[in-house]
């Protein structure tokens, strides 16, 4: 009696190798898209959030909306915050910027509140005032993920909409 295989039983081997390694592989592809995508959903949601949060923060410390220009795509403030010495209030003013959206304080260059591997897509400010001692401003902020190669799980895209009123002293 021979020991060994036959080649029907190395043939069977190396196929159900071949199917397990195969299905292994899938499954640790999809695995590592899955985890890219979720990590730039979070990067974005991150980023968007973040720099909402500094303009509802600035809106809510300001003394009064200014409003230099009749863009709805920018909005300035006068604030107490930042005044020089010897002055009363200073201006700061938010826009998009190189796909950036940027603060902007008086005599300042402007500094981008939103990191490189995102634009901002849309800004708007709608001035609201319901009564003469209440000035608020409804903020709408796009943002998405930069994806120049157009790959699927690199694409990703948040919406945020918040108001804030003006606190005056």
């Amino acid at each position: 009696m021979k020991k060994g295989f036959t080649v029907i039983e190395i043939i069977a081997y190396v196929a159900v190798l071949g199917i397990i390694g195969t299905s292994f592989s899938a499954v640790l592809l999809w695995s590592m898209k899955t985890y890219t995508k979720s990590q730039i959903m979070q990067e974005t949601a991150w980023n968007a959030q973040r720099a909402m949060d500094i303009m509802v923060q600035e809106i809510r410390e300001s003394k009064r909306v200014y409003t230099p220009t009749a863009l709805t795509s920018q909005l300035s403030l006068a604030t107490a915050k930042y005044a020089p010495t010897g002055h009363m209030e200073s201006f700061i003013d938010f826009f998009v910027c190189q796909e950036k959206l940027c603060l902007k304080k008086e005599s300042q260059d402007p500094v981008a509140l939103t990191l490189d591997n995102v634009r901002v897509t849309s800004l708007s400010f709608l001035r609201v005032q319901s009564s003469p001692a209440t000035e608020s401003v409804r903020i709408t902020l796009q943002v998405e993920y930069k994806n120049p190669n157009n790959r699927p799980e690199l694409i990703s895209s948040v919406e945020l909409s918040s108001a804030a009123s003006v606190r005056k002293p």
